[in-house]
């Protein structure tokens, strides 16, 4: 059920995420890093006679190198994950397709930072500490402001928010965040109650088996009373 203090997070390239609370995580890109070595290692396979010993001993430390950039990036996500928990009871990130993404100009930093596995690993951190999490439109996020709503157009140049209507200036990415938060609490906010006990946590692991649990109880009761 949500609950708590709520938090939007914004993702990006520049930044790695950007929380409606203000914090801001600088993007580690973890394949640029090691990309200098992993080219190395690629060379002296390429020379390699294929299929045999040498080649074998080679392509086994190539795999090694790639599973090694992959459990780093999945151990940070994991890390960002747990600081989002900690720091809230409600999380709400952009409903995005980031394999159309991937295609784009940009799409090796997009792969590189791995924006789909960190909110699935959001996802699945959120359910298992008893927190909320949902997606929301990312329609207009950055021009939006957080605090009017007003629409402030801007370049990708531009990284600070500056609303001329209500004169409220804080960090692009935050203010994104601040947005998306926003959209988060009226999407689960209830028409006629104060509160938000109506809300449910949809698409989480559970979600589904505790329904379907509660409609058989129902049924089971159901026939009982017919039998009687």
């Amino acid at each position: 059920m949500p609950h708590g203090h709520p938090i939007g997070v914004d993702v990006g390239l520049e930044k790695f995420l950007a929380t409606s609370d203000g914090v801001l995580v600088k993007s580690p890109k973890f394949l640029k890093v090691m990309q200098s070595k992993l080219k190395l290692l690629q060379s002296r396979l390429s020379r390699k006679k294929k299929r045999s010993l040498n080649y074998e001993k080679q392509r086994i430390k190539v795999a090694r190198l790639h599973h090694t950039i992959d459990n780093t990036r999945k151990d940070f996500h994991f890390k960002q994950a747990h600081a989002l928990c900690g720091a809230g009871d409600m999380v709400f990130m952009e409903d995005l397709d980031y394999r159309t993404l991937a295609k784009g100009m940009l799409g090796k930093q997009m792969l590189d930072a791995g924006f789909g596995q960190f909110r699935n690993i959001t996802k699945y951190v959120c359910w298992k500490r008893g927190k909320f999490f949902s997606e929301v439109s990312a329609r207009g996020t950055s021009i939006e402001c957080p605090e009017c709503g007003a629409e402030v157009r801007k370049d990708l140049s531009v990284r600070v928010h500056h609303c001329s209507s209500c004169n409220y200036t804080t960090d692009r990415d935050v203010a994104s965040g601040q947005v998306i938060r926003n959209r988060g609490i009226e999407l689960i906010s209830t028409a006629g109650h104060v509160g938000i006990q109506n809300a449910y946590a949809d698409a989480l692991p559970g979600v589904e088996i505790s329904q379907s649990r509660s409609k058989s109880k129902t049924l089971l009761g159901t026939t009982r009373k017919s039998k009687k």
